[in-house]
C-alpha cells in the first residue's frame, strides 16, 4: 500500500531507478543520502521520508547492489561505503507498518549478512593491496561499513545474537592484522556494551512489571478479605437480628451504602470540577488583581491633575443661561436680604477666610508629607522583613551577613535587647530559680540594665561619638 502525501522527491527518484538500466541504478541511489542530510534529525518528517523510501522498495535496491560485485559497481568501494550509510540511516527508525514482519525477519537480516560479506571482501582487498595509499583508503572504507553495521544493531539490538554467530564476523576477527583486528575489536566492544545495556533494560523492566503484578495480587488479595469480613459481619448480624426485623435492617444497610456511596462519588465530582476550574479562577484572580492595581494607579494620577491643574476659568456661559442664574440670584437675595456690613467687619471675615485656607492647604501638605512618610516606612519594613527571611541563621553567618539582622529602628533595637537580657538572665540562673517556670517566659529587666550598650548598637545607619 503506496503512502499518501509522498515527498516528491522519492517519487522521481522512484521513477528515475525504475526507468534506469541497472549500471546507473546505484549512482542514483546516492541521492537518497542528500534528501536525508537535508531533513532534520528526528522530526516527523524524516520519518515520513524513511517510510516512503520503504514503500517504494528503494531499501531493497539498496540490498541488490551491495550483494553484487564490487568490480561491476560504478564508484567502486566509495559508491559501496556511502550505500552502507544510507541503508543504515534508512532502517534506524523506520515504522515499516503493515510489512512488520517481513521487515524484521528478512530485511534487517539480510542487511546484516551483507555488511558482513562487505566487511570480509574489504579485509582481503586490504590484506592482498601492495600500496600504502590504497591499503588507507581501503581501511577508511572499512571503518564506514562497520561503523554503519554498528548503526544498525545500535536500533535493532535483536540483531546481535546472529551478528555474534555468523561465520563472517568470527573470520574478521581471526585476522593477523592490527589495523583490521583493531577496528574490529571496537566495534565487538560497542555491540557488547549495546547488549549489557540491553539486558538491564531488559530486568529492569521485568522487575518492574513484577512490582506492578505483586501490587495487584495484593489489591485483590484485600479487596477480597475486606469483602469476607463485611460477609461475616452481615451473617453475623442477621443471627443477632429478629426475623421480622431483617427485612427493615437490609433497608438500612442499603440506604446507608448509598448514602456512603453518593458521598464518594459527590466528592469525587467536586474535586474534579475545582481542578478543571482552577486555572479559570487564578486567570479570574489575576485580571481582578490586575484590573485593582490599574484603578488606583488610574485614580492617583487623577489626583495629582486636580492637585497641581492651574486655573483654566469658568466654562464660557450662553446668553439665557446667564440671564437665567442672574435671576437666581436676585430672587434669593430678594427672598434673603442680608445686613449691613461695614467695611472693616468684612475686611476681618476676608482675613479670617484666606487665614483658614492658608491653614488648610498647610495641613493637607503635612499630611501628604505624613503619607509619603507612612508608606516609606512601610516599604523599609518590608524589604527588612524579606531581608530577615532570606538571611541564613546566626551559627551559618559568614562575612557581612551578621550586618542582615541589624535593624533601623530603635523600639525594635530595645526590644531585641531586652529579649536577649532575658535570655541570658534565664541561662546563668540557678537551678533552683527556675523551678516551675518555662523557657519562653517572659521576665521584666530594669530600665537601667537595658540602656546598658544601647547607645552603642548600630541603629538607623549611624554610630554615637
Amino acid at each position: 500500500m503506496k503512502p499518501i502525501g509522498t515527498d516528491p522527491r522519492i517519487l522521481s527518484l522512484a521513477a528515475e531507478v525504475a526507468k534506469s538500466p541497472e549500471q546507473n541504478v546505484p549512482v542514483i541511489l546516492l541521492k537518497l543520502k542528500e534528501i536525508i542530510n537535508n531533513t532534520p534529525l528526528g522530526s516527523s518528517e524524516l520519518k515520513k521520508i524513511k517510510q516512503d523510501i520503504y514503500c517504494y522498495d528503494l531499501i531493497q535496491y539498496c540490498l541488490l547492489v551491495l550483494s553484487q560485485d564490487c568490480s561491476r559497481i560504478q564508484g567502486g568501494w566509495t559508491t559501496i561505503s556511502q550505500l552502507t550509510q544510507i541503508l543504515s540511516h534508512c532502517c534506524v527508525g523506520l515504522e515499516p507498518g503493515e510489512d512488520a514482519e517481513e521487515f524484521y525477519s528478512e530485511l534487517l537480516p539480510s542487511a546484516a549478512e551483507n555488511f558482513l560479506v562487505l566487511g570480509r571482501r574489504l579485509q582481503t582487498c586490504f590484506i592482498n593491496a601492495a600500496k600504502g595509499e590504497e591499503k588507507d583508503e581501503l581501511l577508511h572504507f572499512f571503518q564506514i561499513v562497520t561503523d554503519s553495521l554498528f548503526w544498525l544493531l545500535g536500533d535493532h539490538v535483536q540483531l546481535i545474537q546472529s551478528v555474534l554467530q555468523s561465520d563472517h564476523f568470527l573470520h574478521l576477527l581471526q585476522t593477523d592484522n592490527v589495523q583490521i583486528g583493531s577496528t574490529v575489536m571496537t566495534m565487538l566492544q560497542s555491540i557488547l556494551q549495546i547488549n549489557r545495556s540491553k539486558r538491564t533494560k531488559m530486568l529492569l523492566k521485568l522487575n518492574r512489571q513484577k512490582e506492578e503484578e505483586d501490587q495487584r495480587l495484593q489489591l485483590q488479595l484485600q479487596r477480597r478479605r475486606a469483602m469476607r469480613l463485611s460477609r461475616e459481619l452481615q451473617l453475623n448480624m442477621l443471627e443477632i437480628v429478629h426475623p421480622g426485623q431483617v427485612e427493615k435492617y437490609n433497608r438500612e444497610i442499603e440506604d446507608k451504602s448509598a448514602l456512603i456511596i453518593q458521598k464518594h462519588w459527590r466528592g469525587y465530582r467536586e474535586r474534579k470540577n475545582f481542578h478543571q476550574q482552577k486555572p479559570s479562577l487564578t486567570e479570574h484572580k489575576a485580571a481582578v488583581t490586575l484590573q485593582r492595581a490599574a484603578l488606583k494607579f488610574l485614580a492617583k494620577c487623577r489626583k495629582k491633575k486636580k492637585v497641581f491643574a492651574p486655573w483654566q476659568g469658568l466654562r464660557e456661559l450662553t446668553d439665557a443661561r446667564r440671564v437665567e442664574l442672574k435671576q437666581q440670584v436676585d430672587d434669593y437675595v430678594r427672598r434673603h436680604p442680608g445686613s449691613p456690613m461695614l467695611d472693616v467687619t468684612s475686611r476681618e471675615l476676608h482675613a479670617q477666610a484666606q487665614e483658614r485656607l492658608q491653614h488648610y492647604f498647610m495641613g493637607r501638605v503635612l499630611e501628604e508629607r505624613a503619607q509619603q512618610h507612612r508608606e516609606a516606612l512601610m516599604a523599609q519594613i518590608s524589604t527588612n522583613i524579606e531581608q530577615l527571611l532570606k538571611a541564613p541563621s546566626l551559627k551559618e553567618a559568614e562575612g557581612k551577613e551578621p550586618e542582615l539582622f541589624l535593624s533601623r529602628s530603635r523600639p525594635v533595637a530595645a526590644k531585641a535587647k531586652q529579649a536577649h537580657l532575658t535570655t541570658l538572665k534565664h541561662i546563668q540562673a540557678p537551678w533552683w530559680k527556675k523551678l516551675g517556670e518555662e523557657a519562653g517566659d517572659e521576665s521584666d529587666v530594669p530600665k537601667d540594665e537595658l540602656s546598658v550598650e544601647l547607645g552603642t548598637l548600630f541603629i538607623g545607619g549611624t554610630k554615637p561619638p
